[in-house]
C-alpha cells in the first residue's frame, strides 16, 4: 500500500489557500464595516469641505460641499430613485468648476429621461461615490427636478462574510472529496 504523497501535498496546499482566502475575506469584512461607520459619521457632519482632488476622494465621501457649475457641458440621464424612493431617472450634469476642471453633479430626479434645461449655478450637496471617481448629489432638485435619494453608506455592499463562507465551503468540499477518493483508492489496493 503506497500513500499518494504528491496528490496529498497538492490538495493540502489548495485547502490551505482556500482557508487563507476565507480568513482574508473576514478581515476585509471588518475593514468594510469600519469604512461604512466612518462614512456614516461623515454624513452626520454638516460642515462643508472643499471639492476634493482625486487624491482626496476617499476622505471626502459623504461630506457636504458646495460647487459652482459655471458651464453645463452635458446632462446625462441614468436610472435613479427619488427622495421618496420612486423609480425614474437621475439627471447628472457635467459642469466646468470655475477653472478647476469638471465635476459631475446629480441635479435631480424625474419620471422622464429627457434632461431638463438647467444653466448651472451654485449647488450644495453630498459627495458620493461614482465608480472610480465622485459626484455631487444635490440636496435640492435643480432645473425643476425633484430631489434624488440621498446617498447612504449603508447601501455600500459588504458581502465579505458570504465570500469567506464560500472559501471555507470550497476547502471543506475539497477535503471531503479527497478523503473519499483516498478511501476508495486504499480499498482497491487492500
Amino acid at each position: 500500500m503506497r500513500f499518494p504523497i504528491v496528490p496529498t501535498v497538492i490538495v493540502a496546499a489548495a485547502i490551505a489557500t482556500m482557508v487563507a482566502l476565507g480568513v482574508w475575506q473576514l478581515g476585509r469584512m471588518n475593514e468594510k464595516e469600519a469604512l461604512i461607520t466612518r462614512y456614516e459619521t461623515a454624513l452626520r457632519n454638516s460642515a462643508d469641505v472643499d471639492w476634493p482632488s482625486p487624491s482626496e476622494y476617499e476622505a471626502s465621501l459623504f461630506r457636504h460641499t458646495t460647487v459652482e457649475c459655471s458651464d453645463v457641458r452635458a446632462i446625462d440621464s441614468v436610472a435613479g430613485r427619488s427622495r421618496s424612493n420612486a423609480p425614474g431617472w437621475a439627471h447628472i450634469a457635467r459642469c466646468a468648476n470655475g477653472g478647476e476642471g469638471t465635476v459631475d453633479i446629480a441635479i435631480g430626479w424625474s419620471r422622464e429621461p429627457q434632461p431638463p434645461s438647467w444653466d448651472g449655478g451654485a449647488v450644495r450637496g453630498l459627495i458620493a461615490p461614482q465608480g472610480d471617481t465622485v459626484k455631487l448629489v444635490a440636496d435640492e432638485g435643480q432645473g425643476g427636478l425633484e430631489p434624488l435619494a440621498r446617498p447612504d453608506p449603508a447601501n455600500l455592499p459588504n458581502n465579505h462574510l458570504a465570500y469567506a463562507g464560500q472559501w471555507f465551503f470550497f476547502a471543506l468540499t475539497a477535503l471531503v472529496i479527497y478523503v473519499l477518493a483516498l478511501r476508495a483508492r486504499l480499498r482497491k489496493q487492500g
